[in-house]
């Protein structure tokens, strides 16, 4: 078992990534249902809590289906970050993670996410008064480091470890790179292998595979795996995962019938948590994906993501199994 302060994660864990405007209730449930042993929020602007925004505030709402579940928050000062973790710790979830790796501009320009790359005595200052305000496990999320000539993701491991973090979770790619390239996890696996480390890693970057994730596993000795943006439109990648790293066997491919039940279910699930529209328009994302692929598909896609009619997109996800019988 792993153990991230008083949760316990089954060996190889299979973790869902926090990703803005992508996992939301109906999303977590989602994987959830496809066996993701930990799921978190969409990340959280410290600001955002602190002055009662609706959005963010809207975030924190959390079912006991979802456990374990991380709330992640970013932020540059420590004061607001202190504060904000303080009250999302009142939403009660099992944990509470810095995000010290997004690379948007607009975030890390300004010192948070990745930002804190720049500014390690910060990062682990901020770090360290997260930890002693509040009484969940904290953990980190980051980076390699800001680019190329600052990789120094052992070092800050350890200092952030030290700071009574009780697990990271390494990104294999500079804040440079974004998603560009190759993650590197070579770096990933020291940070694994140091015996200074006691606390988990969780690694992350470029699992698309069951066969990429076994071999991550094998050849770095991760503790977890943190899946991003290969969820998207295709959730069942855990269920995927967790069959070959059990049986050395690839599951067969979903069928058209089962994406359309899986979109349907997801649609119905984003309706009950968020009404009319929300729950419409936060679904568009996912049906353009869940249905990637399909030739000739421009009209019905069109038409799924315009629509505020719910009978109406009910239809069209019928139409897609008339239209491709072949599926």
């Amino acid at each position: 078992m792993i153990q991230i302060g008083n949760i316990q994660l089954r060996d190889k864990a299979l973790l869902l990534a926090p990703m803005e405007d992508v996992t939301d209730p109906s999303f977590r449930f989602i994987c959830k249902h496809f066996g993701a042993d930990m799921v978190y929020t969409e990340f959280i602007p410290s600001d955002g809590l602190i002055r009662d925004a609706k959005k963010s505030l809207k975030k924190l709402e959390l079912s006991e289906s979802e456990r374990p579940i991380g709330i992640q928050l970013y932020g540059h000062l420590i004061e607001s970050m202190v504060e904000a973790a303080k009250i999302a710790e009142e939403a009660k979830p099992d944990l509470i993670d810095i995000n010290f790796g997004c690379p948007v501009k607009k975030i890390a320009n300004r010192g948070a996410g990745a930002g804190m790359l720049c500014n390690i005595p910060l990062m682990v200052e901020m770090t360290k008064a997260i930890v002693e305000a509040v009484n969940l496990p904290v953990t980190v999320k980051t980076r390699l480091g800001w680019d190329d000539s600052s990789k120094h993701i052992v070092e800050i491991a350890e200092k952030l470890q030290d700071v009574g973090i009780k697990a990271l979770t390494i990104h294999g790619r500079t804040r440079a790179q974004f998603y560009k390239g190759n993650a590197d996890w070579t770096l990933i696996g020291e940070v694994k292998n140091n015996p200074r480390m006691k606390i988990p890693v969780i690694g992350n970057g470029d699992i698309i595979t069951p066969q990429a994730a076994l071999d991550a596993f094998n050849s770095y000795g991760v503790d977890g795996i943190m899946i991003g943006r290969a969820t998207v439109g295709r959730p069942w990648i855990f269920r995927e995962i967790r069959h070959f790293l059990d049986t050395g066997e690839l599951l067969p491919a979903m069928t058209l019938k089962e994406k359309v039940d899986l979109a349907r279910l997801q649609f119905r699930k984003s309706l009950e948590i968020k009404g009319i529209p929300r729950g419409i328009f936060e679904m568009r994302r996912h049906f353009i994906n869940y249905f990637k692929g399909l030739p000739d598909f421009r009209d019905i896609r069109m038409k799924l993501v315009t629509t505020l009619d719910i009978e109406e997109i009910e239809k069209l996800l019928d139409l897609i199994l008339i239209t491709y019988p072949q599926y």
